[in-house]
């Protein structure tokens, strides 16, 4: 017996009381808000069961799958599949095809919604600025499939209204189809063209909670339209800009296959082949499903990784970060 009456092997109740009050009021709290988790339970179940749930096959990507064997009774094979894709002759192909047309669209297409959205703020007439934003804006409403009937309409060699357009001037047009050195110019365009208006709603919502004072500050200041725009506005969406530039980053080999698809054809394959059109190809064309699989785990775990790294050179180096 100690001096205070206890036992010397009887254990502290109250450490282990600890985690069952934690456990207790955590209860108590959802409990007590359970309208809020109930609000949060359908996008829950979403991300659970399309998302999470299918992250049990990745295993195939270690496996020589057999469809009758199933998941848990093929064979594993280990990183097989990764050394051969890494080994053919290919993979440098479709590497810097994916990384050219992402850094090519990043390039063009990340700076226009800002200089729009800077635009758009500095416009004082109100319909004029209306219609123009539903001008810009009404491109992201065409599906991939009506947007890439046009793109192959208004490029055809034989009747495409641009073609006639560049020959009536006088000039030979060039195989915007067909050309592999056109297709990444065409690919990035026809999707700057369509996303950008879209993409200014979120910096125009940025510069809407900009101070009015401080713009009536600088006026008094003597500083012109193009200093507040530059010491005022910018400074204002940067934070903005920051985390859509780390989520840009972090999809840089997640180039869309849809569209790449649909205006693919063995003549522009050299420079349209990116790795979801080898995934797509590789996986349900020829059935090589742990292949596919394994190519498609690289390509995601290369995106994860460069998330990470950009978020944390963000955060180092300004205040501005994802976590």
């Amino acid at each position: 017996m100690q001096p205070d009456g206890k036992s010397a092997l009887s254990p502290d109740l109250s450490v282990n009381t600890i985690p069952n009050r934690k456990k207790n009021t955590l209860w108590r709290r959802m409990i007590r808000n359970w309208e809020l988790y109930l609000f949060i339970a359908p996008a829950f179940l979403y991300f659970v069961i399309f998302h999470y749930g299918p992250m049990y096959g990745i295993q195939i990507a270690f496996k020589n799958f057999i469809p009758t064997l199933g998941v848990t009774g093929s064979p594993w094979v280990g990183f097989d599949h990764f050394v051969r894709f890494f080994n053919s002759y290919y993979f440098w192909d479709l590497l810097w095809n994916t990384l050219s047309i992402s850094l090519y669209e990043l390039a063009i297409g990340f700076p226009l919604p800002i200089i729009l959205a800077l635009a758009f703020n500095e416009v004082r007439d109100s319909f004029f600025k209306r219609t123009v934003q539903t001008v810009t804006y009404a491109p992201h409403f065409i599906s991939v499939v009506v947007m890439s009937g046009m793109i192959i309409t208004f490029l055809s060699p034989s009747s495409g209204m641009i073609v006639n357009l560049v020959e009536g001037l006088g000039f030979q047009a060039p195989q915007f189809l067909t050309d592999p050195a056109w297709f990444k110019t065409v690919y990035v365009l026809s999707g700057v063209w369509q996303s950008t208006g879209w993409g200014t709603i979120i910096y125009l919502a940025a510069l809407s909670g900009v101070d009015p004072q401080l713009h009536e500050a600088a006026v008094v200041d003597g500083a012109s339209r193009f200093k507040r725009i530059l010491h005022i506005n910018i400074p204002a969406i940067i934070p903005t800009i920051t985390i859509l530039l780390i989520l840009n980053m972090g999809s840089i080999l997640g180039v869309g296959f849809e569209k790449i698809l649909l205006l693919q054809n063995p003549l522009n394959m050299g420079s349209s082949d990116v790795i979801s059109t080898f995934v797509y190809r590789s996986g349900l064309v020829d059935a090589q499903y742990s292949f596919s699989t394994a190519v498609g785990l690289f390509n995601s775990v290369v995106n994860a990784i460069l998330l990470i790294a950009v978020n944390q050179i963000a955060r180092r180096t300004s205040e501005n970060s994802l976590w």
